[in-house]
């Protein structure tokens, strides 16, 4: 394909892998945000990416550029250069948000429906769906009458 001779083409294509490339590079992180330490900073960046951004809900603290979100980089940057483990940091902000705040939340009573509930309501759409098809009317359509068999067999014929 000359590319030359299709501009919307290369236009799209060029856009499609700035956007690939780009997704791993465009952080929200702040230069003014980030820590001295090069190991205090990629232990940040690891926590970052585990805990949910509780505006955007789908995006990591680290992905997200809310205020809330850049707020709680600032805390997870605070406690690490306190001296605090991985673990504490991420017990310190649970403590506050609850199990919401982690992307990847623990099974446990009070998220048994977030792990369970889509396939529960699948299952029952497909016993729903079976149940439905199952014990569904059956038509029973009366036979026909001389007249009728007769027009068929006048439309087979015809058709053939």
């Amino acid at each position: 394909m000359n590319w030359a001779k299709k501009p919307a083409a290369a236009l799209f294509l060029a856009a499609m892998l700035a956007a690939g490339f780009g997704s791993d590079i465009a952080r929200a992180v702040e230069p003014d945000e980030m820590l001295s330490d090069p190991g205090l900073e990629q232990r940040a960046r690891d926590i970052g990416q585990r805990l949910r951004c509780l505006v955007c809900q789908n995006q990591s603290i680290d992905d997200s550029q809310a205020d809330l979100a850049r707020d709680l980089r600032i805390i997870v940057r605070q406690r690490l250069k306190a001296g605090d483990s991985d673990q504490q940091v991420i017990d310190f902000v649970v403590a506050r948000y609850g199990d919401f705040v982690l992307l990847k939340p623990p099974v446990n009573k009070d998220t048994l429906a977030l792990w369970f509930g889509p396939a529960v309501l699948a299952g029952l759409g497909i016993a729903g769906i079976i149940f439905y098809f199952a014990h569904r009317p059956k038509t029973n359509l009366p036979p026909l009458d001389a007249a009728e068999r007769e027009r068929l067999q006048s439309l087979l014929r015809d058709d053939s």
